[in-house]
């Protein structure tokens, strides 16, 4: 999922490709971040100019409206980086609360693109770009048109948040080779990370997704919207549904909460949540699905349809409790 390209004259393992399928929803104001900490799962007082902080927005029921990453890109101007078919709806549902707060929410700036570099050597090409490189996941370096994060522990894969008049994104394309959009999220995929889209919303409760597994809920926050519900599961149960990465033997990446089969049987195990095709043409799948579910294998279509191959998690999903 990484290419080889020319920086100065070394070859160097890095790629580079803008998400198009990426969306900024723009908050600003001096009560920008206390908003949010009243209203989504991730603790906004660690967010700053050196910190992305992950999070997720929920309805009063915990069901997910949105996951995001929430970046700093001026003073009082931060920005919620979300799939881009549901920037509007998450800013019409927190459109709702903000009106009693000095901040305001915008779903239409457009000034801002995001981008991915990723590889062995894209530290390398961060440092030289951006003058710096973050010091570990989700930790980040900015100037006036530019925000970069880490999104990986081991600093291979890096998000960049750019103004659409820098002249760091043709460096980019100059330092990287051209990579594409499915390696990036097939990435995200094989790492556990679920991403909502516009037919998943409201579908799931957070720990289906294993946002509680993944650093999107903070529990000793105190309160937010839908808080009760997770805080309950958390606390006092399991969580009936895990999330799982694997690849699927198809020809195209199912949609996003098409159902998914027990081995030889016709009951509803589960549903895809997010699904690409790498530059290989390999599709990968991230499916919510029961413990038995999984590990009696997950078909698309039916009992007898294609399964899912499963892939090992950067981390455990064992305290899932069976049907």
């Amino acid at each position: 999922m990484t290419a080889r390209s020319t920086f100065g004259a070394n070859a160097l393992d890095c790629a580079f490709s803008l998400l198009n399928n990426e969306g900024l929803l723009h908050i600003k104001g001096p009560d920008s971040l206390t908003f949010l900490q009243g209203q989504t799962t991730c603790d906004t007082r660690e967010a700053g100019p050196g910190k992305a902080v992950p999070g997720v927005y929920c309805t009063p029921k915990g069901r997910t409206v949105a996951d995001f990453l929430l970046i700093t890109l001026g003073n009082d101007h931060f920005a919620l980086r979300m799939r881009r078919d549901i920037v509007d709806a998450a800013a019409e549902v927190l459109g709702k609360y903000i009106i009693f707060s000095k901040a305001e929410l915008n779903a239409g700036q457009d000034d801002w693109q995001i981008a991915a570099c990723w590889g062995d050597d894209a530290a390398k090409v961060v440092s030289s770009i951006f003058g710096a490189t973050p010091l570990g996941q989700y930790h980040s370096v900015s100037g006036d048109d530019f925000n970069v994060v880490q999104m990986d522990e081991q600093g291979k894969m890096f998000e960049c948040h750019l103004h659409t008049g820098s002249k760091l994104i043709a460096q980019l394309m100059r330092d990287c080779n051209p990579g594409e959009q499915g390696d990036w999220e097939a990435q995200q995929i094989a790492a556990g990370i679920a991403r909502i889209e516009s037919a998943i919303v409201e579908e799931f409760i957070p720990q289906t997704l294993n946002y509680d597994l993944t650093g999107f809920i903070s529990f000793t926050k105190g309160c937010y919207t839908g808080q009760e519900v997770v805080a309950r599961l958390h606390y006092l149960g399991k969580s009936k549904r895990r999330s799982y990465a694997g690849t699927l033997a198809a020809s195209r990446p199912p949609v996003a909460g098409a159902p998914l089969f027990a081995s030889g049987g016709d009951k509803t195990v589960g549903n895809v949540v997010n699904a690409s095709s790498d530059s290989e043409g390999v599709v990968w799948v991230l499916a919510s699905a029961t413990a038995d579910g999984a590990s009696s294998g997950l078909h698309l279509e039916d009992g007898g349809g294609p399964q899912l191959t499963l892939t090992e998690l950067p981390y455990s999903v064992a305290d899932t409790e069976s049907d």
